[in-house]
């Protein structure tokens, strides 16, 4: 921000009176230099610059390392016009011809302050330089983007020590360029030079990014050969490694191993167990982080949000909506971001979008998790709309950004809008489409019926298919009853991922819809051959701040009994309003009573049961399930709906599915 000139006395501005002080003489009468330096230095942390000034004006004009701190005090206000100021009594006091530091740290001032053309003047306009120079030199163009400069000041360098290493391995490794990060921190070791803490958590960090277990190891020995295990930023970074390559009990013996444990060491310990799916584990160590006396941060806040939004636990993301308010965390994007995807996932859309409008001035990330939250609930015009909205705001669109508009379009039939979208993220935006924007395109012409098309793109795009595309071509066969597109889709997926038991599944129930019981046979005995297990279906649901979750087939819960013989009587209601059990997925080789038996048991319609029998009328029921919703529940809870006049929320593996009056919000596009 731009600083005025301000009168300080009749004077033209504070740093005229302090060129005054600057030109006297005048003694503090201070105890010691120490005690000068530590009383400067508080006063300079509490914003109190002013009053620093004027006690110790003497000392300032005569100790180069308050000068110093007087510099890095003036940082955070960004101010070109102070930054020229402090230059110029630099150079004035003598500092500039006779103090590496002084000169070092205006340089380092001109670059956190983002002047970047100011500094590299500064620099090449400078009397003497040392490593230290180069050093904030390559720094600043990485924290300023500018990679390609960095590497070449560093290859240009006659003499380096271990700080000029660690500015390029983090550097390279900020930019993802994780190998080059490894091979260079090798070049490092070969050159004699022996890392510090800041090299070895740059590493482990590449090694994270790489999911390198095995380089990851030869590091934590190194750490352990030269006594870094007990250190905290290393400490951390190790435990991150391993929860990032997958292995979260050894991350989670690094972190207990350590004798004292910060907030960066819960977080690592947080995250990691979300990054790994225990996000009831992630529950349990946040309120541990909260008995020790740590104050969660924005970084706990984000894991713990997220958490809350993977298990659907409305009341608890609730409890921490309010305590990050209380830490007055709740408007940094990514926890509001986080809020966003939370209700929307725990069903309460209109909550997430409160948390939108909670931002005065949203960026790309925010418009983006809420055109997402359109999307997953079904609501691809709102999405489209929030979307003109954002570009007319002048934020522009990302790649995940129209990820979200591509996903919204192709689960609300809304074929035209969504090939639209994705010619403009290449056209107008300049963006590369991933693999992820060429699946929802797939899904978007494999739901309209275009099956040749979203075949045809998958065999011509830049990038290789994985198991996610195929599939995503599946559920389309599944739809349009495609069993011979459906065989050879299977077959890619299955030359993938051998024991994927939801292709063998769908693949049998396409072949059962079109009553092929010969293919039904060869699948399922495939399936027993290659030891394939069928996944459960589970679903759960919140009742008085409590979750409960049912399975097909299991008669634990206590009111087993009342939901079976619920159950029944809402399917004799919903038979006498044309409710016909869809039993051609069912095992053709089972008698009609059973095949509705087993349709009756469905995990979704146990949860609604339970859910009718225990939430006060006029509430909405919210379930949540870990596979799709199968034909026969998505037309059974329609009339469900409708019987109880009650609204049903459910939210399976692909969106969620509202149904009110008899009728789902997905109309024909679930």
């Amino acid at each position: 921000m731009a600083i005025a000139v301000r009168r300080i006395g009749g004077e033209k501005s504070w740093f005229c009176h302090l060129y005054r002080f600057f030109s006297t003489s005048t003694e503090n009468a201070a105890s010691s230099i120490s005690d000068i330096e530590g009383e400067f230095k508080s006063l300079c942390s509490a914003g109190r610059i002013k009053e620093a000034f004027k006690t110790y004006n003497a000392e300032i004009w005569t100790d180069q390392h308050l000068f110093s701190y007087l510099i890095q005090s003036f940082i955070p206000q960004k101010s070109l016009l102070i930054a020229k100021q402090l230059h110029s009594l630099a150079i004035t006091s003598g500092y500039y011809f006779k103090d590496k530091f002084v000169r070092n740290h205006l340089l380092n001032m001109y670059f956190k302050m983002g002047e970047i053309q100011e500094a590299i003047a500064f620099f090449n306009a400078m009397p003497m330089r040392n490593i230290m120079s180069q050093n904030i030199l390559i720094n600043g163009h990485v924290q300023h983007g500018d990679l390609d400069s960095a590497i070449k000041v560093f290859d240009e360098m006659l003499e380096r020590n271990v700080a000029t290493w660690n500015a390029m391995v983090s550097g390279l490794i900020q930019f993802e360029f994780n190998e080059n990060g490894l091979f260079l921190f090798r070049e490092m070791h070969e050159s004699g030079f022996l890392p510090d803490e800041f090299t070895l958590g740059s590493v482990l960090r590449g090694c994270a990014g790489l999911r390198a277990s095995y380089a990851g190891k030869q590091v934590h020995a190194y750490v352990l050969k030269y006594g870094y295990e007990f250190n905290l930023v290393v400490g951390s970074s190790l435990a991150h490694m391993y929860m990032k390559s997958g292995s979260l009990g050894e991350g989670e013996k690094v972190i207990k191993a350590m004798p004292i444990r910060n907030v960066v060491a819960w977080n690592t310990l947080i995250a990691g167990n979300a990054q790994n799916g225990h996000f009831e584990g992630v529950l349990d160590l946040y309120n541990m982080m909260k008995m020790s006396g740590l104050r969660p941060d924005k970084i706990t806040l984000v894991s713990v949000i997220s958490s809350s939004a993977e298990l659907a636990t409305l009341f608890q993301g609730q409890q921490i909506h309010a305590e990050a308010i209380k830490a007055g965390a709740n408007s940094a994007v990514a926890v509001l971001s986080s809020l966003i995807s939370m209700y929307s996932k725990c069903g309460c859309l209109e909550d997430s979008m409160k948390a939108l409008l909670d931002c005065e001035h949203p960026d790309s990330v925010l418009w983006s998790s809420m055109i997402a939250a359109y999307g997953f609930h079904g609501r691809g015009e709102e999405a489209v709309h929030l979307f003109e909205q954002m570009e007319q705001e002048g934020v522009g669109g990302n790649d995940v950004t129209f990820l979200s508009l591509l996903y919204a379009c192709s689960h609300n039939g809304l074929k035209e809008k969504g090939m639209g979208f994705f010619k403009l993220m290449v056209e107008k935006y300049g963006l590369k489409p991933r693999l992820e924007h060429y699946t929802c395109v797939v899904d978007l012409l494999g739901r309209s019926g275009c099956l040749d098309e979203a075949e045809a793109m998958i065999r011509s795009m830049p990038h290789e298919a994985d198991v996610v595309i195929w599939k995503t071509l599946l559920s389309a066969c599944r739809i349009h009853r495609n069993a011979d597109m459906a065989t050879r889709t299977a077959e890619e997926i299955l030359r993938l991922n051998p024991q994927d038991s939801a292709t063998y599944v769908l693949l049998s129930n396409i072949h059962a819809s079109a009553k092929r019981w010969k293919d039904v046979s060869k699948v399922r005995t495939t399936m027993r051959d290659r030891n394939v297990k069928k996944e459960p279906g589970v679903s759960w649901l919140e009742v008085k701040n409590r979750v409960f979750q049912f399975s097909m087939g299991d008669k634990s819960h206590p009111m087993s009994e009342e939901i079976d013989l619920y159950l029944k009587e809402l399917m004799e209601e919903m038979k006498l309003r044309g409710y016909v059990p869809d039993t051609a997925t069912v095992f053709h080789d089972t008698d009609s009573e059973e095949k509705e038996n087993s349709l009756v048991n469905h995990s979704e319609k146990l949860a609604i049961a339970f859910g009718l029998m225990n939430i006060p009328p006029g509430s909405p029921i919210r379930v949540m399930k870990n596979l799709r919703i199968c034909s026969d529940c998505h037309v059974a809870i329609k009339l469900i709906s409708d019987i109880n006049n009650r609204e049903i929320i459910v939210r399976d593996t692909s969106r969620f599915h509202h149904f009110k009056h008899g009728k789902c919000s997905c109309g024909d596009y679930w």
